[in-house]
């Protein structure tokens, strides 16, 4: 039996989250968070690189569809699927085990930085044609998370 990943995080958390002010308070907030942006955002990278691979789907709506599914499970997310194509997979979190954890330890603005920006970074793995646009978050106190990906047409970017 795998370790879903909400329970993951929750785990994660007992460990990260000291140690993320411990880094604040010694370097301040600035440095300490892009410090941990960094070090977290190569390792989601990789993650969604290695994701990519092995899903081997050229169809991002599919793709994107199983992966979410995964931080989905054990009803960590609700969401609605706005759009599922070939080349897009947009839907609205609606609401979020993750941020419900975060707030309810006091500490919304590191589940954003731990959490959230990993999206990004996930996203950037699956290749240089993948983009994700996302303006709002539950995490920093929207009522719902906007993910849009969407592949570049090989335009600009």
């Amino acid at each position: 039996m795998t370790v879903s990943v909400i329970e993951q995080a929750k785990i994660q958390a007992q460990v990260l989250v000291p140690l993320v002010k411990a880094l604040q308070a010694e370097l301040g907030a600035a440095r300490a968070n892009a410090l941990v942006r960094k070090a977290l955002g190569d390792l989601y990278r990789r993650f969604g690189e290695e994701f990519w691979k092995a899903k081997n789907e050229s169809d991002l709506g599919k793709a994107v569809s199983s992966a979410f599914r995964t931080y989905a499970r054990d009803d960590a997310l609700a969401y609605d699927v706005v759009e599922q194509t070939h080349d897009a997979f947009a839907f609205d979190v609606t609401r979020c085990a993750y941020a419900e954890f975060y707030k309810a330890l006091g500490e919304p603005e590191l589940g954003f930085l731990l959490i959230c920006t990993a999206d990004f970074a996930t996203a950037e793995g699956f290749g240089p044609d993948i983009k994700l646009t996302r303006t709002q978050t539950i995490m920093q106190g929207a009522s719902h998370c906007d993910f849009r990906y969407k592949r570049d047409g090989g335009g600009s970017q």
